[in-house]
């Protein structure tokens, strides 16, 4: 995965949030902070979840915009919260870390297909989830091409 994709700047570790709003929020403000996104893309980031929810399992939740939220990419990104205590995304689902995603110019389903090797494997989702660097994650991440 390229680095311009994830950067160590782009993650952040021991977040404790108390909802999954927060925890979105959250994901979606480092794309802002970072220049992938316009601060309007965290709405449509919610409004996504509303639709449907983007937990995918094993602890994972990959909230993205929504179809008409393109217009505020300004850049594909991505990223990556590690909550360890977990957050309730509803349903009995508890999420552990969430991968926020920005694709420019439908970039995010590559963007997408990437993650989704990675955390097809539990035993990166384990090491993910008790990673104590940025590092450890970026470590995972870059195996992927």
């Amino acid at each position: 995965m390229s680095k311009s994709i994830l950067s160590k700047e782009n993650i952040l570790l021991n977040a404790a949030v108390g909802t999954k709003e927060e925890a979105i929020r959250l994901a979606g403000s480092i794309l802002v902070e970072k220049g992938y996104v316009d601060v309007n893309y965290i709405d449509k980031m919610l409004e996504r979840e509303q639709l449907t929810s983007t937990y995918m399992g094993n602890f994972v939740a990959i909230p993205h915009g929504t179809e008409d939220s393109k217009s505020f990419v300004k850049d594909s990104g991505i990223s990556f919260v590690q909550v360890p205590e977990g957050v309730d995304f509803g349903g009995g689902n508890t999420v552990k870390l969430l991968v926020g995603i920005a694709g420019k110019d439908n970039e995010h389903l590559d963007i997408l297909s990437k993650i989704a090797i990675v955390l097809s494997e539990e035993e990166n989702i384990e090491t993910l989830v008790k990673a104590k660097s940025a590092d450890e994650i970026m470590a995972i991440f870059e195996g992927v091409n």
